[in-house]
């Protein structure tokens, strides 16, 4: 079948998030100016450079409860952000923080997670996650939208500090079976990363 995408699809669901995977999940942590955690996963979310090392979020549509989603406005005013990894033993922590709640809550506590300091920024990362990229917010970039009040923005940041915990590593490299990190899939559904293999990239002569 064909369909356009401004001409609705007829599946029971939006089938593009199920075609579009896995995707990797940021779970961005931030603190507002005003000091109020806040804690979100975003599927639209990826390493965009290496030399200096990038990454970016995409917050679609607006925050349930007015405005920009929090993330989004947080990195924009205080000017960082923190990705941690969220990992299969960390899969409910991780959709509990999904929440849509008011702008003041802390999704922290609400997950009943601990937070610990980063070293560079002021916002806290998630303690339980093996892995943080502390990133300083860059740029930001509103996307079409068929809707002006829910705005779809995307957010970059440099990463400037990388946090990995050694029960991740195995021989100097992680351990994807030890860190088992959790990706999108469409509809309700989500993916364990732990079965991989490897290839040689090719060379031309």
């Amino acid at each position: 079948m064909f369909y356009e995408p401004k001409n609705g699809h007829g599946f029971r669901h939006n089938p593009l998030n199920a075609i579009v995977i896995p995707r990797p999940i940021g779970w961005i942590s931030t603190q507002s100016s005003t000091g109020v955690p806040n804690l979100a996963p975003y599927s639209f979310f990826n390493l965009v450079a290496y030399q200096p090392p990038q990454v970016m979020f995409s917050a679609t549509g607006a925050h349930s409860f007015g405005g920009l989603k929090d993330a989004v406005a947080d990195a924009v005013e205080t000017g960082e952000f923190a990705v941690n990894i969220a990992t299969w033993s960390l899969r409910k922590e991780m959709n509990l923080s999904a929440i849509p709640a008011p702008h003041s809550t802390d999704e922290f506590e609400h997950a009943g997670l601990d937070k610990l300091p980063c070293m560079l920024l002021k916002c806290p990362r998630v303690a339980a996650s093996p892995i943080h990229l502390e990133c300083k917010y860059t740029q930001s970039l509103s996307l079409l939208s068929d809707v002006p009040e829910t705005p779809n923005t995307v957010v970059f940041g440099e990463v400037v500090g990388i946090n990995i915990d050694e029960s991740v590593i195995t021989d100097g490299l992680i351990d994807i079976e030890k860190l088992a990190p959790l990706g999108r899939l469409g509809y309700l559904d989500f993916v364990k990363v732990n079965n991989r293999f490897s290839m040689e990239r090719p060379i031309w002569e």
